[in-house]
């Protein structure tokens, strides 16, 4: 069943709802695959989905994830970029028809040539490297993995190998691996740059990155692709393209496609619609004081509150004008109140409709009043 909206939240990602009965207001694209997501990460909001949730065999997707932790431990000083890593017959003897970055045994590799290997290659072997250079062994890697998805909020994902071949432990969804990606673009953005590489050589043996839309679309700058005999053919893509005085970046998931080439043209049919029917409007700066509402029992009397960070709303082109604001508070507030505390929720109406609903922050802490304002305050509330 096709939907045009979606609850996107995560970790670090706020929520964000767009509901159906603004959304459809555009018929929703017809694409060629099981299963498919599109999102915008400026809103953080799904704009359009199929079955999001259905269980799929994420392939080399997975290998996102690999690098995500690869990230991770070198970010925590675990790894250096350029550390060199020796080869384990186990790595090298990974399923020698799969895709390969063909390094040997014994043969020292940088981490950087792994990760450029993994993510441009798809090397199978690559993978297994990072894996026991990050975690020692390839098992112990991928319980790492596990732990990662549960605080990513990747609800029905579970990972069994740090490659993506089969198995039947290695399986998400399409809202899943958005997540994921999400993540490896917010939280390492120069590391997320290996992902628009077009070609890379290691060993005299030249491979291009699978992502055909690096050649067709200059606004795509990732992120992956993945193929097997079950699955079909999958792909994460992601475009930046001019936003107002900003850019606009969306991100497209889709699994379960025909052929190679199927999956880069529906691919690039999600992101073209996104783009073409949809605006992102900046709502509010991150930090900009949205109200500035009483306090009670507080040292100080009012409290502003606001985001902490630019708030977008993803709607469908020319509806901008009908968006009206609404503020739902947690009456009273009751001091003390840390900085970044939830206040109160943002509702974005349309035509009645809630478009999006935003959590409202304390921009400032406020602490308790001395014993004597308290019992003023208190006074005060049990008369009102």
């Amino acid at each position: 069943m096709k939907k045009l909206c979606a609850v996107f939240a995560a970790g670090i990602l706020s929520l964000s709802v767009l509901t159906t009965a603004v959304a459809q207001t555009l018929p929703s694209p017809t694409i060629a695959a099981r299963s498919w997501l599109l999102l915008d990460m400026n809103s953080n909001q799904v704009i359009a989905s199929q079955d999001p949730d259905m269980r799929i065999e994420p392939a080399s997707l997975t290998k996102i994830m690999t690098a995500y932790l690869t990230f991770a431990a070198i970010k925590d000083k675990k790894l250096a970029i350029n550390q060199m890593v020796t080869v384990s017959e186990h790595a090298w003897k990974v399923d020698p028809e799969s895709s390969k970055m063909f390094i040997e045994p014994r043969v020292p590799v940088s981490v950087n040539d792994l990760l450029y290997g993994l993510m441009v290659q798809s090397g199978n072997d690559a993978a297994v490297a990072l894996a026991e250079a990050v975690a020692g062994t390839e098992s112990a890697f991928v319980v790492l993995m596990n732990r990662e998805a549960q605080r990513m909020g990747m609800k029905n994902t579970r990972f069994g190998n740090p490659h993506g071949l089969p198995d039947a432990e290695n399986f998400s969804t399409a809202h899943d691996l958005s997540l994921l990606a999400a993540h490896i673009i917010v939280d390492y953005p120069e590391f997320y740059k290996i992902d628009s590489t077009k070609y890379f050589t290691y060993n005299s043996i030249k491979q291009p990155n699978r992502n055909r839309l690096l050649w067709s679309d200059p606004s795509v700058d990732g992120m992956k692709t993945g193929h097997t005999n079950a699955s079909g053919y999958s792909m994460i893509a992601s475009a930046k393209r001019p936003n107002g005085s900003g850019q606009r970046r969306l991100l497209s998931v889709l699994s379960g496609a025909t052929s190679d080439q199927l999956r880069s043209q529906e691919s690039q049919k999600l992101l073209n619609w996104g783009f073409q029917n949809f605006d992102a409007v900046k709502l509010y700066a991150k930090g900009q004081p949205l109200a500035t509402l009483e306090v009670w029992k507080g040292a100080q009397s009012h409290i502003k509150v606001g985001f902490d960070r630019d708030v977008f709303v993803t709607l469908p082109k020319g509806m901008a004008e009908k968006l009206k604001p609404v503020l739902e508070r947690n009456d009273p507030l009751v001091a003390p109140i840390n900085q970044n505390a939830k206040i109160g929720t943002l509702k974005m109406m349309v035509d009645g409709k809630v478009v999006t609903q935003i959590p409202v922050l304390a921009l400032e802490q406020v602490n308790q009043a001395s014993i004597f304002g308290r019992a003023w305050d208190s006074l005060r509330l049990w008369i009102k």
